[in-house]
């Protein structure tokens, strides 16, 4: 029989000794704390990547990763053109890192029913608009239907702007523009999306490019902007980077980070919240292994004596007592992932623990799992609460005297 079979047997019958009354109740409470503290951080890391993830999906399906338009002082939607040259078009289709792009128009106007009046943004788009993802926001209708030839006369409203107008698919919706003179276009409600986004729903509504382009009093080649979606959305702030340097110098680029910034420093603070947790439960965990190792050690207290006076060294004996340690921490750990990942897999089928959109930007708790993320923190937990146990079980092991410890009661 191998030393190590020899140690693990040994530590399987420390632990299922029936005899030792006193340290079983302590040995299931540190199973119970490992797990519970394991079960906290995985919800936390599972949070945090599915608030990521939702925002990424939502920030892609409103169709940018990276926003050009002309660098001036004016921070309204009245922008001041850009014309879409052959030049900037190359840059932009030539980058490794660009996977589309897609030019746009605003117009700030006002929709009235017969009750109501609402401000809002006409966000003129063409068929390069990414419709397949802006389609997981549609609540009800279609998308708008873009082609060459002729303007589509259909426009798309959030679900709060359609709430407040009592507006439903299918109906007129009156514009008006103030501006010299002003003007009016109707349109017929063709779809309602909701993204959870305030900054986008409050209100954006979209429409053909060439309407705007016409209110505004644009050629086919002047637009407000272009927006850019990268390959990677981590390679955002490189690429934004990268083009900001290339384009002409009346021109900016703008990564949505920079665009809205409160979203993504509102996920910043949530990252450091999740990992001063981390940190925190992690040390939790570390306490209750040295708590429940010490409490083990003196409960066999008289085996070390014998085990010594059999002629087992030092070293043995503390490899016996860290198996036991990581036995019990094992199960803690297992017993914590069980439960743990079957709650976020219930969370993400079923949502039954809701959030308030207006401040959380989603209706339900997002929690999605990587499992590289999920096998580093049940490596980083063990690694842990094994090495502060290994100077205890050396010093213990060393003090316990043979003739001392078989006379112990």
């Amino acid at each position: 029989m191998s030393q190590f079979s020899y140690h693990w047997q040994l530590a399987h019958r420390i632990l299922h000794d029936k005899g030792d009354r006193f340290s079983k109740p302590i040995i299931r409470l540190s199973v119970f704390g490992v797990s519970l503290g394991m079960v906290i951080m995985l919800i936390a890391i599972g949070i945090t990547s599915g608030y990521k993830q939702v925002i990424e999906d939502k920030v892609v399906a409103m169709g940018q990763h990276i926003r050009i338009s002309h660098y001036d002082r004016n921070y309204s939607y009245e922008q001041v053109p850009i014309m879409l040259n052959d030049t900037l078009l190359g840059i932009l289709q030539n980058h490794p890192d660009i996977t589309a792009i897609q030019p746009y128009a605003t117009k700030v106007g006002i929709i009235k029913t017969a009750d109501q009046v609402e401000g809002i943004v006409l966000k003129g788009v063409d068929k390069s608009f990414n419709g397949r993802d802006f389609s997981r926001n549609m609540l009800e209708g279609d998308t708008l239907q873009l082609n060459d030839t002729t303007a589509d006369n259909h426009i798309i409203l959030s679900k709060r702007l359609a709430d407040k107008l009592q507006l439903k698919v299918g109906d007129k919706v009156r514009t008006y523009f103030v501006q010299d003179p002003p003007r009016q276009r109707s349109f017929t409600l063709s779809g309602i999306y909701e993204t959870g986004l305030p900054e986008y729903d409050t209100k954006f509504a979209l429409v053909d490019l060439r309407h705007v382009q016409k209110l505004n009093d644009w050629d086919s080649a002047q637009v407000s902007g272009i927006e850019v979606l990268a390959s990677d959305y981590n390679k955002m702030d490189e690429v934004g980077e990268q083009l900001h340097h290339q384009i002409d110098i009346n021109l900016k680029a703008e990564t949505v980070k920079q665009i809205y910034p409160e979203i993504f420093d509102w996920i910043a603070l949530f990252d450091t919240n999740v990992s001063v947790l981390l940190i925190i439960t992690t040390c939790v965990c570390m306490i209750t292994m040295m708590s429940v190792f010490f409490i083990i050690v003196l409960g066999q207290t008289r085996l070390i004596g014998i085990l010594k006076t059999l002629g087992m060294k030092t070293k043995h004996v503390v490899q016996t007592f860290l198996m036991v340690a990581a036995r019990t921490l094992f199960r803690g750990l297992l017993v914590g992932n069980a439960i743990g990942l079957g709650f976020g897999w219930l969370q993400q089928r079923f949502h039954f623990i809701k959030l308030n959109p207006d401040t959380y930007y989603v209706n339900y708790v997002p929690i999605k799992f990587q499992i590289w993320e999920v096998l580093l923190l049940n490596l980083g937990v063990f690694a842990a609460c094994m090495l502060v146990l290994v100077v205890p079980a050396w010093i213990i092991s060393r003090k316990i005297s043979p003739v001392k410890a078989v006379q112990f009661e």
